[in-house]
Formats: C-alpha cells, structure tokens, sequence
C-alpha cells in the first residue's frame, strides 16, 4: 500500500536521495538507486526490487495508483507536488517528465549460486572497464532484448544502478541478474579475471569482442553452448589481463577505417548473432 504526501517544502530528510541525484558514489553507499522517467519507475513498480518512495507531481498520480496499490510494501510514501517545477527545484536541473522513484539495490548473488540457476546452454555478458553510465545502461538493455541471463560487471566498471545507468536501460536493469565483482566478501571472486577463470572451469566459453584480432570473425564463431561475451571500455578496449583470460578473441568484420563501434552497438551485433545461432532470433 502507499500514502500520498502532499510536500511545500524541500527541506525533509526522507528526499535527501533526490536532492543527490548527481551524487552516484553516496547513493551506492547507502544502497539505494534513483529511477527517472516514466516508463523506468513503471517497471520499477511492476518488479520485484523494493521500492522505498516515489516523487511526482500531483496531477500524474492517477497514472500510477494501480501499480502503487499492487506493491508488498506495507507503506510506500508518495510525494506529490503541485507542479514539475517544483521537482526542478528540488533536484536542480530540468526533468523531461518529473517521475523519479527510489528503489534499494539487491544483493549480490554469489556467482556459483548465480550460475547454478541458468538455464543451458547459459548466455552472459562481462564489461570490463565501462565507465560511461549511459553505454552500461544501453549494455544492459540488449542484454534483456537479445536473452542475455546474466550481466558480469568489472571492478573496473562504473555500476549498473546508477541514475543515468538506470534511465538509459529503460528499467531493464530490474529483469537482469547482475553479479558484481568485489561487491562481496572471499571466496567471491575480486576481479573480473578470477569470474572468467571459474566461468572456463564450469565449461563456459568466453569470448572476448575485441576489434584487433585476424584470427576469427564474428560469423565463424561457436556461440551455441555455455558462452560469456566479454566488452572492453570506450577508449581502449579490453584490458591485457582480461583478454588474456577469455578462451578466444572474435571480431565484427568492418573496413579498415572503421576502428570499433560503441559498446552498444557491438554488444547488439554479438547477442544478436548468439540469437541467430540458437534460433531465438
């Protein structure tokens, strides 16, 4: 159930969260990520993820009784303000449509525990090195688009749950197991190396999307058994380290002055070759 709160003031510590919508590093202390836009806090309401408040003008709250109504929690605060300028002052810039919500960060699963419960042949996807938070949220929407089971996020990564993270999956990010490295205590593996490691020794075949390599082009690649793809960073790719723990490295096939594609892209042109490969495409 929820109770609406109608709110004048800025100044209550329940909406601290939208006050540091710019601020990712405190809100990922605390536990906690910012949805922004409609459809993104739609699908928050409509997942299982915990949901501690929602914030938007009073006029859009007829939009969104029936899920508010559907959620577990016992007692959701809804705060309504009169108009989306208010929200503007409140959280300092200007918001396309004015909805946000604040949601609580799952726990890390373990990975063997992660793993155990995929189904076969299992398909994953590794980000080494993304620190742009739109293109991990754009990762994260072809990983839920092309069948993706699991996302394994590098110590080198920015989070997959923060705010502009969040917005760019279009709220994907709540249908998508994410295992990220460090996050939890040994045995759990603290670096994305060690996940590859155990992924090669449960039989998964990694594979690294690496745009340097004349060995194997994307469509003479094996992706119909246990497979992780592995995406490297914006600037420089996959680091040494990483490719050097993947089975083998494959290429899209481009001209020479194409040097790479975004992340994004690539990653909708592997899971989709994967699709098409298992028939799901």
């Amino acid at each position: 159930m929820f109770r609406i709160e109608k709110i004048a003031a800025l100044d209550r510590p329940e909406l601290a969260p939208y006050h540091t919508l710019r601020r990712a590093a405190e809100h990922e202390a605390l536990g906690i990520f910012v949805a922004e836009g409609d459809k993104v806090v739609c699908r928050l309401l409509e997942s299982p993820f915990r949901v501690v408040s929602v914030l938007l003008p009073e006029d859009r709250l007829p939009e969104f009784e029936p899920l508010l109504r559907a959620r577990p929690e016992a007692d959701i605060p809804v705060f309504a303000v009169t108009e989306k300028s208010v929200l503007e002052k409140l959280v300092g810039f200007k918001l396309f449509q004015g909805v946000l919500a604040v949601g609580i960060i799952p726990p890390r699963p373990p990975l063997e525990k992660l793993l155990a419960g995929l189904p076969r042949p299992r398909l994953l996807v590794a980000a080494d090195g993304l620190t742009n938070a739109e293109n991990i949220g754009l990762l994260v929407r072809n990983c839920v688009a092309f069948g993706a089971h699991a996302l394994l996020v590098g110590e080198t990564c920015g989070s997959p749950f923060v705010r502009r993270s969040v917005r760019n999956s279009m709220g994907t990010i709540f249908q998508l197991p994410v295992f990220e490295t460090g996050r939890n205590p040994p045995p759990e593996p603290a670096s994305l190396v060690q996940v590859l490691q155990r992924l090669r020794a449960h039989g998964v075949r990694c594979v690294a999307a690496h745009p340097h390599t004349d060995r194997k082009i994307l469509s003479q690649a094996d992706f119909t058994g246990d497979c992780c793809l592995v995406f490297g960073s914006e600037g420089t790719g996959i680091s040494p380290a990483v490719l050097a723990a993947c089975d083998e490295a494959v290429a899209i096939p481009m001209p020479p002055a194409v040097d790479s594609l975004n992340v994004g892209a690539a990653a909708a042109v592997f899971l989709y070759e994967v699709a098409r490969q298992r028939g799901t495409a």
